[in-house]
Order: C-alpha cells, then sequence, then structure tokens
C-alpha cells in the first residue's frame, strides 16, 4: 500500500490517515469531533436562520454575517465524511477524483473565507467613516455581486493548480497526511516536477490572501482614524466595539492558514502530528468558533439566539 507502482492517476487510490500512534483510540477522538462538527454546524444554520427570519436583520453587515457561515460550512464539511471514515476504521481508501473535489472545495471556500471577511471589513469602514451613506452604498444588489465575485474570484484560480494534478504520476507512498486532501500534501507524492504547482500555489496564495490582508489592513487604519475624531469616550467605545468581532474572526482564519503554510513549507521533516493538528485547528477552529463570538458580541444576534430557545 505505501508503496504503489506508478499509474495512472485518475484511477489511482491514495489513503488517509488519522492520528499516527493513536489507532487504537480513534473512536474516542471521534467523540470531541463529532462535537466540534454538530457545534459548528448548529452555531452556522442558527446564524442564517436569524439572519433570514428577522426583518431587522436584512440589512449589510448581516448578510455578510450569513456569506461567513456558509462560507465556514463550505470549508469544513467537506472533510467531515473522510474524517470519519478513517477514524471510524471504516475505510482509509479515497480515489483520486474525489480527492480532487475535496480539494477544491477546501481551497476555494478558505479564500472565499478570506474575501468575505475583507467585504466584512470595508463594511465596517463604510458604516464608521461614512454612516450616513451607508444605506445609500451598500445595497442588497451590490452585496450579491460582492459575494458572487468573491466566490469566482477564489474557484477558478484553484482550478490550474488542480487539473495539472491529473497528469502527475505517484510512483511511490499513495498515503496522505491527513484524513482528508490538501494540494500541499498530494505533491508532496508526486514523481514529477511541481515546480510550478509549487511557484502557482505560493504565488495565488500571497496574491489572494495578501490583497485581502492588505485590504482589511487599510479599512481599519481608516476606522481607527476616524475613531480617534470622535470627542464621546462613549462614542468610541461604541465604534471599535462594532468591529470586535470581525477581528477575531479575521485573527481566527488567517492565523491557522498562515502557521498550516508554513508548516508544510518550512517544516517538513517536522512530527506528523503537527501538521496533523494545525490542519485541523485550520478547517474546525473558524466555523465553530465564528458563531459563537458573533452571538456573544453582537447584541442582535444573541437576541435571536435567546428567542430561538426561550420563544
Amino acid at each position: 500500500m505505501a508503496t504503489a507502482n506508478c499509474s495512472n492517476t485518475l484511477s489511482s487510490t491514495f489513503y488517509l490517515t488519522g492520528i499516527p500512534g493513536y489507532e487504537e483510540f480513534h473512536h474516542w477522538i471521534s467523540i470531541p469531533f463529532c462535537l466540534l462538527y454538530l457545534v459548528g454546524i448548529m452555531g452556522n444554520c442558527t446564524i442564517l436562520h436569524i439572519v433570514r427570519t428577522d426583518p431587522r436583520l436584512h440589512e449589510p453587515m448581516y448578510y455578510f454575517l450569513a456569506m461567513l457561515s456558509l462560507t465556514d460550512m463550505g470549508m469544513s464539511l467537506p472533510t467531515m465524511i473522510s474524517l470519519f471514515r478513517v477514524l471510524w476504521s471504516i475505510s482509509r481508501e479515497i480515489q483520486f477524483h474525489t480527492c480532487v473535489v475535496q480539494m477544491f472545495f477546501i481551497h476555494t471556500f478558505s479564500f472565499t473565507e478570506s474575501s468575505v471577511l475583507l467585504a466584512m471589513a470595508l463594511d465596517r469602514y463604510v458604516a464608521i467613516c461614512h454612516p450616513l451613506r451607508y444605506a445609500t452604498v451598500l445595497t442588497p444588489t451590490l452585496i450579491t455581486k460582492i459575494g458572487i465575485a468573491a466566490l469566482l474570484r477564489s474557484a477558478f484560480p484553484v482550478i490550474p493548480l488542480l487539473a495539472r494534478l491529473a497528469f502527475f504520476p505517484f510512483c511511490h507512498s499513495h498515503i496522505l497526511s491527513h484524513s482528508y486532501c490538501l494540494h500541499q500534501d498530494m505533491i508532496r507524492l508526486a514523481c514529477a516536477d511541481t515546480e510550478f504547482n509549487v511557484i502557482y500555489g505560493l504565488v495565488l496564495i500571497t496574491v489572494l490572501w495578501g490583497m485581502d490582508s492588505l485590504g482589511i489592513f487599510v479599512s481599519y487604519v481608516f476606522i481607527l482614524h476616524s475613531v480617534v475624531r470622535i470627542s464621546s469616550k462613549v462614542g468610541r467605545f461604541k465604534a471599535l466595539n462594532t468591529c470586535a468581532s470581525h477581528i477575531c474572526a479575521v485573527l481566527i482564519l488567517y492565523v491557522p492558514m498562515i502557521g498550516l503554510s508554513l508548516v508544510h513549507r518550512f517544516a517538513k521533516h517536522s512530527s506528523p502530528l503537527i501538521r496533523i493538528f494545525m490542519a485541523h485547528i485550520y478547517l474546525l477552529v473558524p466555523p465553530v468558533l465564528n458563531p459563537i463570538i458573533y452571538s456573544v458580541k453582537t447584541k442582535q444576534i444573541r437576541q435571536g439566539v435567546l428567542r430561538l430557545l426561550f420563544p
């Protein structure tokens, strides 16, 4: 299994990895993962339900929050089936085409989430720096266009990266490092020149995440410049408090994302447990924590949750 002969990639079978060295505890390890997925799915579905059913939340800020919930689920749900198939000892096998589809969803929605966070930063900029123009600038039509553009901007650049995998022979180990497929993990197994994929992937990450993070940073520079000119201390606090949830969401996405990229590129000989741990944080923490943070820090969402629990 570990030293499969070179074969047609489209018919190749790869083997997923659970938690190395703890195979006998996989059934117990699956319990916290079940709880995390359950909390993430219920939390994001609750956010979507509240935004959809409460007319008072039909505003740009909450539309972007609904987009964030959708991208959170789009990034984490594709990994759920393969993860539990491994932990419950059903099967470690995954076909190449299934692997590519899984990679497409994971990488597309991770880029999309970054774009949505940029859109949310712009929303906070308009709300704080140009409050009188807020409703006229961020119209439902513009918000819909932003959502579609964020998805297309993230999906199309990923296609050439994954399409090239179909032409790579995999002559050595077919064992992946995780319980789901990641591009940086797959090209490690290829018996071919993967320089294009490595450079293209690095450029893609630098351009997309770099542009988004730069846009978020510039937005907050203007926001802080506007906030310091508010004479009232209470007014300054309220303005900054509306950004607290968004800042937390940015850190929750970018810190594990950067950590996982650095581990795969510069710590290839580190313990497999580190890579596995970082990958699970990257995919599971944002969907779990984002609904909790917005429910705690946003009064309208908190009230909507309470109305669901105590009608």
